[in-house]
């Protein structure tokens, strides 16, 4: 027999399309897969609520608060970061264990959201484009699981669950859970990151850097200003703009070695309104990406080295803004050693997958800087052709959220079993 839930947005789904769970799997301990199968309607529902209800950096208040009161609902205890807008909840097994944190990002991208589904965003130009509602739902249905085995002594130390603010932004919200004593008493911390070039059932793992470096750069020039029929009377602030953003990258990345995987791309250019008028304001913004940790550490001066010598001759003034973002996120050995133990037992030896090193930044890696641990990357993939990350039609397939409870409830439980 099929039941059916009422989702927020008046939509139907059927328990049955709860995942069964994958062949080769271990069970999970005390009946877990039962109560598992019982949750995942309600935690799709509650994916789909986040998704049409997203929230900019920094501003996740709504969203906080639903997390603190289905974790309340569970029996935990959670507590509300210090802006209220991210939220802190152990999960008490034995007083004598250790402690492992789980760590899902919660806030969206200033996109507008462009599918065609009862779920899509209600908020003009703000959309969850990187996965962070299935994260956040991941999360909320390992507190819940790990809460009953708690309740039955069966939790071998305390798992602490970090739903975390601010993560497409600088400063970062990693730093502001650090802060406010997100990593006390952690020995291990793991995480996973939605992964549309994975299907679902498949795990990225990968030791060492899985992430690149990413940093802002903002370049303002400015000028006397002036008519385009005597620009030798002036600055030519648009010509000035042009060679930045062309030279630039190219003369940056001739800086450093080849393998260090340096990208600097602008993403924005912005110069003058008028075809008759040269500007005396001019800008262009981006991101420097680097695979390299000791790169990075070379790069700001050696950016702002370029840009000078590139706009010297132009005559403009140069303002540069250098913003440091986040080091590339570097997979513990024993971690990733803890997250493919519980990947066979989740997900069956088949759920393993190879993964390469990233260009895109992931501030996770403050956490690594602190405490060992490991970035997964959960299979999401649809049938048919893929949508990236960040763009405005990106979607999952929500069978992905039972596996990624399966996967990090096994994880905390391995990770709580080898640091005891």
């Amino acid at each position: 027999m099929t039941s059916a839930l009422t989702l927020p947005n008046g939509s139907k789904l059927a328990s049955s399309d709860s995942p069964e769970a994958p062949s080769g799997s271990q069970p999970l301990p005390f009946e877990l897969d039962h109560l598992l199968a019982l949750r995942v309607p309600g935690l799709i529902a509650t994916r789909r609520h986040i998704h049409s209800h997203p929230e900019l950096s920094g501003e996740e208040f709504e969203t906080a608060a639903l997390i603190a009161r289905e974790l309340s609902l569970a029996g935990l205890n959670p507590r509300l970061l210090p802006k209220g807008n991210g939220v802190i909840c152990d999960v008490n097994g034995r007083p004598d264990g250790p402690v492992v944190a789980l760590r899902a990002d919660i806030d969206a991208l200033p996109l507008t959201d462009i599918k065609d589904v009862p779920y899509r965003s209600t908020k003009d130009g703000v959309c969850h484009a990187c996965g962070h509602d299935v994260h956040t739902a991941v999360l909320l249905g390992v507190g819940m699981l790990l809460a009953q085995l708690a309740d039955l002594g069966e939790l071998d130390g305390r798992v602490r669950l970090i739903f975390q603010p601010a993560e497409e932004i600088l400063p970062c919200g990693s730093l502001e859970v650090i802060e406010a004593g997100g990593l006390d008493d952690v020995v291990q911390i793991f995480a996973l990151h939605c992964d549309p070039n994975q299907p679902v059932g498949k795990i990225g793992l990968r030791v060492g850097p899985i992430t690149a470096a990413a940093d802002n750069v903002t370049v303002k020039l400015t000028g006397p200003g002036g008519h385009t029929a005597r620009p030798h009377l002036t600055v030519d602030l648009v010509d000035a703009l042009g060679r930045l953003v062309t030279e630039v990258p190219a003369l940056v990345a001739r800086r450093v070695p080849a393998n260090s995987g340096l990208l600097l791309v602008f993403g924005h250019a912005s110069a003058g309104t008028r075809n008759n008028v040269i500007p005396s304001e001019a800008s262009a913004s981006g991101t420097l990406r680097v695979m390299d940790r000791d790169t990075w550490g070379q790069a700001p001066k050696i950016v702002a080295q370029v840009v000078r010598d590139v706009i010297a001759p132009t005559g403009a003034t140069v303002d540069l803004e250098y913003l440091r973002g986040r080091p590339p996120v570097c997979n513990d050995a024993k971690a990733i050693q803890v997250l493919t133990a519980a990947t066979v037992a989740a997900l069956g030896p088949d759920g393993v997958a190879e993964t390469p090193q990233s260009m895109g930044g992931e501030d996770f890696s403050w956490y690594l800087e602190n405490v060992p641990g490991a970035l997964a990357r959960l299979g999401v993939g649809r049938s048919g052709p893929n949508v990236d990350l960040h763009r405005a039609s990106f979607d999952v397939d929500e069978r992905a959220i039972a596996f990624g409870v399966r996967l990090m409830v096994q994880t905390a439980l391995r990770a709580l079993a080898a640091t005891r």
